[in-house]
């Protein structure tokens, strides 16, 4: 009988364990999903935000909150962040449940300053998104990119929108803008999502197929983008 206790008791104890260490595994992958939905809300309610005829032609939102110069300089770290689509076949859907994203190298690093900066990425085809889901595409060679154009009476129709599949874009000391990245890589964080999820789940298994759960902390950034563009205007 007390041998049966002892086992009760080191079971209760180790699921206790498990389940701190699990919580603690994914803090900085959930911190880094409502991050990224805080960094969306603002964007989008500052007078020169990201023109509504261009976020509307978004296939998916990349966002990367708080990008440090000094990762880049030491060539050791990058900027970490979220993607996600317009559910369904064509990309015209409501936003789907994230899925993590990582930034490397490029020359951007030189042009944000000194402060953290968070970026801003709109997928403007399905090819640019289907590419990014699968694997690791350099911007500007694997998929056109372009300086987001910024303000409400912004036009969609200028050349780098027409052109681009990718339009990026910086906030640093309050100010917003658009900012080349060619040159940077953006690549699926599979590490990241197997911490969020609780599972090995690949990219566009999140993005692409239902039935994925968006995690709550996804809730900030999934409900700002269904209310400020629920449907992909062609």
């Amino acid at each position: 009988m007390k041998r049966s206790w002892i086992s009760v008791v080191a079971a209760a104890c180790l699921a206790v364990t498990s389940t701190s260490l699990f919580a603690a595994d994914d803090t900085k992958e959930t911190d880094r999903v409502a991050n990224a939905g805080k960094v969306m809300t603002e964007i989008l309610n500052v007078p020169d935000d990201i023109p509504a005829d261009v976020l509307n032609k978004a296939y998916c939102v990349v966002v990367l909150p708080s990008v440090l110069k000094a990762a880049f300089i030491v060539g050791a770290s990058y900027g970490r962040g979220v993607m996600t689509c317009r559910s369904g076949a064509n990309f015209e859907g409501p936003w789907t449940a994230p899925t993590m994203m990582a930034l490397e190298g490029g020359s951007f690093g030189l042009q944000i300053g000194g402060e953290a900066t968070d970026f801003v990425l709109l997928l403007m085809s399905d090819r640019s998104a289907k590419g990014i889901l699968t694997s690791k595409v350099k911007l500007g060679a694997d998929a056109s990119a372009a300086a987001g154009p910024v303000g409400r009476t912004a036009s969609a129709e200028t050349d780098a929108t027409m052109r681009a599949e990718i339009l990026s874009y910086s906030r640093a000391r309050g100010a917003f803008a658009g900012v080349s990245l060619d040159g940077s890589t953006l690549r699926p964080d599979n590490d990241a999502n197997k911490k969020l999820y609780g599972r090995e789940i690949s990219a566009d298994s999140i993005v692409l197929k239902s039935g994925v759960k968006a995690p709550p902390s996804a809730h900030t950034l999934l409900h700002t983008l269904d209310v400020k563009t629920p449907h992909r205007k062609k």
